[in-house]
């Protein structure tokens, strides 16, 4: 009997240390979105408990090898690809964050930044995501927050190329800089309208 208790004991603490182990284990998932320029979509997601890395770069174009200098002409737009544990942060939380640093009724840029390379577009990198994406922006332009639809893509992920090294974290090594464009850009003082102050 006490050996059948022992066996017992020890493979249920084997299964307990395995679960343990398996709960522990960071589930790694990628998210990629939009909103204009780079150098403020990268600040927001930094913060967030949960979120590993976010990358600036260039993403949904054609050409080969975009640059700061040319990726607009090769149908590239500015992004941020966000690296994050889903354990500790869902996709949709994420969503939630960047709907309130952008002008989602805005198609041709956002804010200061003008042209089609810096529109603002959720893209997706499995059904699960285009699924909350498309039900968040539903929900958002049932909301009335705003007097105009919403006009953001929800696309499915073709490609994400990294910026050059001095735009990762632009407003940690140039805080003079961000911070003089990011007061001139009009983009907090349209996100005090829409959400409050703080709220964003």
């Amino acid at each position: 009997m006490r050996s059948f208790m022992m066996k017992f004991l020890l493979g249920f603490l084997t299964i307990l240390t395995a679960s343990s182990l398996m709960a522990a284990r960071p589930t790694i998932e990628t998210a990629t979105f939009a909103g204009g320029c780079f150098w403020c979509m990268t600040p927001p997601f930094e913060k967030l408990k949960g979120v590993l890395k976010v990358t600036a770069g260039y993403t949904d174009g054609t050409g080969a090898d975009p640059t700061y200098d040319d990726y607009g002409d090769k149908g590239y737009t500015e992004g941020v690809q966000i690296t994050y544990d889903a354990s500790k942060i869902t996709y949709a939380q994420l969503v939630d964050v960047f709907w309130k640093q952008i002008n989602p009724t805005d198609p041709n840029g956002q804010f200061v930044d003008r042209g089609p390379h810096y529109r603002a577009a959720i893209f997706y990198h499995n059904e699960a995501q285009k699924k909350i994406a498309e039900k968040s922006r539903t929900a958002l332009d049932k909301s009335g927050r705003y007097d105009k639809p919403i006009v953001v893509p929800i696309k499915k992920f073709v490609n994400f190329v990294a910026a050059e090294d001095y735009h990762q974290d632009f407003y940690k090594k140039n805080p003079m800089h961000y911070g003089l464009y990011h007061s001139n850009s009009g983009r907090d003082d349209y996100l005090d309208k829409i959400w409050g102050k703080d709220n964003h």
